[in-house]
């Protein structure tokens, strides 16, 4: 994920009434994103059709998912607030599809395991961030690096196909982006975003597309350590 630079040495937290409204915008665009991306994966996990034409497009739509979040961060702070979140719904309902495949490969108990208890780290990690006097900032980098370690291992993987390789990727995934919300959640709080992008709009959707890909990221490597496959 694209982060926004702030100098920690002049870095104050903003008023608590916008902080309450960056986060409540925040969390509310990311939970909107990911009940569209629930809403498609239901449907594309039960249409074997659907299934097979993604899954034949693997690569192609993967990596337009990752080029749209990249765009999404990059261009944030020269388009409206409304184009960014429309391309963010976009980027969500394109998720549906991948997830779909994903689920559709597991038992139904193995999903909901992982779903709720993504959720509770998710929660917790939310929580912990928005509410420790600990500056986070300093994690920064390295959350970064093992994002794009993650990214790369996973990629290299699809040729290898070490399940081995995927269970450490997937233990390695669940650390960094737990430990990314609580990052975010306070980078949200704190203000860094509105920071960067200028407005409260642009803020909170910037924070909802980190938080969402934090959270089905999570339940996603979850789901490879937790899931029976059918």
């Amino acid at each position: 994920m694209i982060d926004p630079q702030v100098n920690p040495q002049v870095r104050a937290r903003v008023a608590p009434e916008t902080a309450a409204t960056l986060l409540s915008q925040s969390f509310g665009w990311m939970f909107a994103g990911l009940l569209l991306t629930t809403g498609i994966a239901f449907f594309v996990a039960n249409n074997d059709r659907i299934i097979s034409t993604v899954a034949d497009m693997w690569l192609i739509i993967v990596f337009g998912q990752l080029g749209l979040a990249i765009a999404i961060q990059a261009l944030i702070g020269r388009i409206s607030a409304s184009l960014a979140l429309g391309l963010f719904f976009v980027f969500a309902a394109t998720m549906g599809f991948t997830v779909g495949v994903i689920v559709s490969l597991y038992r139904v108990e193995s999903v909901i395991t992982s779903f709720f208890s993504a959720a509770a780290m998710f929660g917790a990690a939310a929580l912990y961030g928005y509410t420790t006097k600990r500056a986070l900032t300093g994690l920064g980098s390295y959350l970064w690096m093992g994002m794009i370690g993650v990214i790369v291992a996973s990629i290299v993987n699809l040729w290898l196909g070490s399940n081995m390789i995927g269970w450490v990727i997937a233990v390695i995934g669940v650390v960094v982006f737990t430990v990314y919300t609580a990052y975010d959640v306070q980078r949200i709080g704190y203000g860094d975003y509105l920071t960067a992008t200028g407005s409260i709009e642009k803020a909170s959707v910037l924070g909802a597309v980190h938080l969402y890909i934090n959270f089905v990221n999570i339940f996603l490597f979850l789901l490879r350590l937790l899931g029976n496959r059918d």
